[in-house]
């Protein structure tokens, strides 16, 4: 079965006439990562908002006056398996394609909602998908019930605003290079078609960052950052994957860029500072 999967991937990745690959999500039947591979479907919706967003009039054949129907904006909301971290889906695409994560205040600069929802106290970070926006609080005793509302009022006044969605570049690291060796390459078609799909249902994404020396290096982002199950997830579930279909591969690593360490500096020292208040 492993070497079927190996010879498909190698015949696909063959095929390819572009060197940027990207999986588009829309099945929600797809399993939670509490479990993962192979593990319950859950798609429990718990919240919704309705907002004066997303105006679509359309004259109404009648005879007498005119009538209009206007459609609102439906805002749901999605526990993850972080509990620190909901997942916000406005029914309609926030990046289209591809992943932005804002792991601190600082880095959000290039989008308007993004700060909006930093000035919601105790959001931590922020973090867009294809369809949703993941937003992850600073502690457990910061309740979501206020950080849901105002969340959501921030997302309908952006979206009836019509302004980007980002004025930055979206980066999607895990895409397929010319410069990509076999093995690398098969690493990042599992990833693509397999892992991340999964992993985004639960409002994070999984980015290829290397493979060296057998072990293949992952960032974990949005709901997947201090998540209690992301250890389990890495290795039970990512590197069991790769390593049943690419025997190369010996070892996945998580790994955190260099400005994540700066934040992470950042947010303790803020978080002692405020406790000795």
């Amino acid at each position: 079965m492993a070497a079927r999967i190996r010879w498909s991937l190698q015949r696909l990745i063959q095929s390819r006439n572009t060197s940027h690959f990207r999986s588009q999500i829309h099945d929600t039947s797809r399993p939670s990562r509490s479990d993962r591979f192979p593990i319950k479907t859950r798609n429990q919706f718990h919240t919704q908002c309705i907002g004066p967003n997303y105006r679509k009039v359309q004259l109404l054949p009648l005879t007498g006056p005119a009538q209009f129907v206007v459609r609102h904006l439906s805002i749901q909301t999605q526990d993850t398996p972080n509990p620190r971290s909901l997942k916000f889906i406005p029914g309609k695409p926030v990046l289209g394609v591809g992943t932005l994560d804002f792991p601190s205040p600082s880095s959000a600069e290039c989008s308007s909602l993004a700060r909006d929802l930093f000035g919601i106290e105790g959001v931590k970070s922020v973090f867009y998908g294809p369809d949703f926006i993941t937003v992850t609080k600073a502690d457990d005793d910061v309740e979501w019930t206020d950080i849901k509302h105002h969340a959501m009022d921030a997302i309908t006044k952006f979206f009836d605003s019509g302004d980007p969605i980002t004025t930055g570049v979206t980066h999607h690291e895990s895409s397929h290079s010319e410069d990509d060796d076999e093995i690398v390459s098969m690493i990042k078609e599992l990833l693509d078609t397999r892992i991340r799909p999964t992993v985004m249902e639960d409002g994070g994404d999984v980015i290829f960052k290397g493979f060296e020396n057998g072990t293949v290096k992952l960032k974990l982002v949005g709901s997947c950052t201090g998540c209690p199950s992301s250890t389990v997830t890495l290795k039970n579930g990512i590197q069991n994957m790769l390593q049943f279909y690419i025997p190369e591969v010996d070892d996945v690593e998580q790994v955190e860029d260099e400005v994540d360490h700066v934040n992470a500096k950042v947010f303790t020292e803020l978080e002692r500072k405020l406790g000795d208040i």
